[in-house]
C-alpha cells in the first residue's frame, strides 16, 4: 500500500465508524496490506510527535497527557491528508478547523480507536476476532520492524504552559479560557 492508497482509505472511512470500517476493509485485504497500512500510520504518528503540536493540543483541551496526545494524533490522521499536513505545518490552523462535527462524542479532538486499527485487522485475520493476543501483537511488531519502522523520536518541549498564549494566539483566543470538553 502506498501513501495515496492509505489516505484514500482514511477519506472513505470518514463516512462510517472510522475504526470499525478500516479494520473490516483491511482484514479483507490480507496481512500484507494491514502491515503496510500500520507502517504508514505509525510513520505519521512519529512525524506528528512534535513539541509544537503537543502545545497546540494542550491549549485546545486545557491539558494534554501522553495518552491524550496519542489520541489527538490519531484523530488528526483520521481527518485526512490535507488537514493532517496543514496542521503539521501550522497548528494554529486548528483554531479555524475545530468544530463540533469533527470532534468525538465527548467534544474532544481524539480518536483512540484509530490507534488499534492495524493490530485489530491483523488479529482478525490471524485469530478470527479482535481480542488481544500477545503472539499476534509480537508478530505485527516484528513485521513492522522488518519494514524498517523507527521508534518515535524523543522530543524536548520548547514551550512552557505560561507561554502558550503567545505561541498560539489564535488557538488561545478561541480555546485558552474555555478549552474543549
Amino acid at each position: 500500500m502506498e501513501k495515496k492508497k492509505f489516505w484514500r482509505f482514511i477519506e472513505e472511512s470518514r463516512e462510517f465508524n472510522q475504526a470499525e470500517w478500516l479494520t473490516e476493509k483491511l482484514a479483507q485485504r490480507g496481512l500484507e496490506e494491514v502491515v503496510d497500512f500500520e507502517f504508514i500510520f505509525q510513520q505519521l504518528m512519529n512525524a506528528s510527535y512534535q513539541s509544537r503540536l503537543w502545545g497546540a493540543a494542550f491549549v485546545l483541551m486545557g491539558s494534554c497527557s501522553d495518552d491524550t496526545f496519542d489520541y489527538f494524533r490519531g484523530w488528526l490522521i483520521g481527518q485526512g491528508e490535507e488537514i493532517y499536513n496543514r496542521v503539521i505545518e501550522d497548528p494554529e490552523f486548528l483554531a479555524e478547523y475545530i468544530h463540533e462535527d469533527n470532534l468525538d462524542e465527548e467534544g474532544f479532538p481524539q480518536n483512540e480507536e484509530l490507534l488499534s486499527v492495524g493490530l485489530d485487522a491483523y488479529t482478525l485475520i490471524k485469530t478470527g476476532d479482535t481480542e488481544w493476543d500477545d503472539d499476534t501483537y509480537d508478530e505485527l511488531l516484528e513485521a513492522l520492524d522488518k519494514k524498517g519502522l523507527l521508534a518515535a523520536p524523543d522530543i524536548e518541549f520548547d514551550w512552557e504552559e505560561d507561554d502558550l498564549d503567545t505561541l498560539f494566539p489564535a488557538l488561545w483566543e478561541r480555546f485558552g479560557e474555555e478549552p474543549l470538553g
